[in-house]
């Protein structure tokens, strides 16, 4: 198994350099990679705006990402004007190795990656009395306890991804999305509780 995150859908980016797991494993880079994937090439000083950031910081930042083929210029424009893209809509890496670098590098972008989303989820809670009542009532929060075995983990994995992949067109192709439809974050977590806890 290996972690990921964007929609599985091709191209991925495979990350098996710890150094490139470690520049990933940044805040604003995360940002940044979401963002270029979600509203497509943007400049810097866009990106800053958007984010909240000075152009330069992004600028730097965006640099650091194309090192390791996570961003890359889109062409047109010169210095800070000059647009940026995701290089693909999801990128991966894998969950278990026997260098205990890239095992460390994993961990700590899994680390970074999981209070990236709890801060969302948190955003969305302080945030939804201003959302309309339709995306309130659409919106989940909860959880489930299973009992399951590794296979069967892995089965359901898989068919919760094959669920994703229905909708994985509509990042690339605006066309295909309805009428009101949003970007949605929707996070899928699975781990097994110790057994004192269980």
């Amino acid at each position: 198994m290996e972690s990921y995150v964007g929609i599985m859908s091709e191209p991925v980016v495979d990350l098996t350099d710890p150094r490139a797991l470690r520049a990933l494993a940044h805040p604003l880079r995360l940002a940044l990679v979401g963002l270029l994937r979600r509203e497509g090439p943007l400049t810097a000083t866009r990106a800053g705006q958007l984010l909240g950031e000075s152009s330069a910081s992004c600028s730097f930042h965006l640099r650091q990402l194309a090192k390791y083929g996570l961003v890359e210029e889109a062409g047109g424009g010169t210095g800070r004007q000059r647009p940026w893209q995701a290089t693909a809509r999801a990128t991966r890496w894998p969950h278990l190795a026997d260098d205990p670098d890239l095992a460390e590098a994993s961990g700590n972008l899994d680390a970074v990656l999981a209070e990236h989303w709890l801060r969302g989820v948190l955003r969305w809670i302080d945030d939804r009395e201003t959302e309309p009542a339709d995306w309130q009532q659409a919106a989940a929060l909860g959880d489930a306890l299973l009992w399951l075995t590794p296979a069967e983990l892995s089965e359901l994995t898989g068919r919760v991804d094959a669920l994703f992949a229905e909708y994985a067109g509509r990042g690339e192709n605006a066309e295909t999305r309805p009428a009101g439809a949003r970007a949605v974050s929707y996070l899928q977590v699975a781990y097994p509780l110790p057994d004192e806890d269980a």
